[in-house]
């Protein structure tokens, strides 16, 4: 990082294709500089890393927002001593009450500021927050469209209720506290077992088992195989398929997991795995 001649400055989560857009004006020599808030969900801590293949530098923003604009650079020329290009948003702000934007930066930095415009998709505005709102409404193909990918949650696999491979259909049931719940339902989805490089066609559940004890699950149904998962799963989100929804009965629920499977094999099967 100490060689880095230019770097990017943002919260950054979700790696999207706004965020795409500011790494692509970087160099071969380049540094993402995190500014953590405390609130990223879409991509938490290092999960950014999957998406750039840049090095990161992550700086708390406590750390940080009490800078003038001064101490701010000189914290950055400290940091990267080759430093020549600063990249940032068009909405960038930084230092004591988020007082000083791109503009300040053009003045009181001796090199190359290079501000991206605002990047839109279909007419849209793309940012995390609107992000976070799809996904909170089970948009996810409009959430997937702004990120650029498909959204993920990954975290450790956990005991279910005991009933799924008894009584419905065998599921991974997975713990990931630090990532953005989607909307409550069922969902197509693809999922990756522990340390196997490719992804399971699948479909998950998110939310409360309201036909059964009421607890919040977010679990995973393989499709094409019966698979054994030790430590932890990737769920990667590709459409809504119907809500959350209380039954009278294990059969109506069996039937309805039945629908599910065959709805989301369908949509699923033209995708390449």
């Amino acid at each position: 990082m100490k060689n880095s001649t230019s770097i990017a400055i943002g919260g950054f989560d979700g790696m999207h294709i706004g965020h795409q857009q500011l790494f692509s004006a970087l160099d071969e020599k380049s540094t993402i500089v995190v500014i953590e808030t405390g609130y990223a969900n879409l991509t938490p801590k290092k999960e950014r890393e999957h998406f750039s293949h840049f090095p990161f530098l992550y700086l708390e923003l406590e750390d940080i927002r009490h800078f003038s604009g001064e101490e701010f650079i000189a914290f950055l020329k400290e940091k990267f001593p080759k430093l020549q290009k600063i990249v940032v948003g068009y909405d960038f702000h930084f230092g004591k009450n988020r007082k000083y934007s791109f503009n300040d930066l053009k003045t009181l930095f001796d090199g190359e500021v290079d501000v991206i415009e605002e990047v839109t998709l279909h007419g849209d505005s793309v940012h995390s927050h609107k992000i976070r709102a799809k996904l909170q409404i089970g948009d996810i193909e409009g959430a997937n469209a702004f990120l650029g990918h498909n959204y993920t949650i990954k975290g450790k696999v956990v005991a279910g209720q005991g009933i799924g491979k008894k009584e419905l259909v065998a599921t991974i049931n997975v713990e990931a506290k630090e990532f953005l719940m989607p909307k409550e339902g069922v969902y197509a989805t693809l999922t990756r077992i522990d340390d196997e490089e490719h992804f399971h066609p699948s479909v998950s559940f998110v939310g409360h088992r309201v036909t059964t004890d009421g607890s919040f699950a977010l679990e995973s149904h393989i499709l094409d195989s019966e698979v054994l998962c030790k430590e932890r799963a990737s769920i990667s989100f590709v459409n809504f398929i119907r809500e959350n929804k209380k039954f009278d009965s294990l059969d109506e629920l069996r039937k309805a997991i039945k629908k599910d499977i065959a709805t989301a094999s369908k949509e699923l099967k033209f995708l390449q795995l």
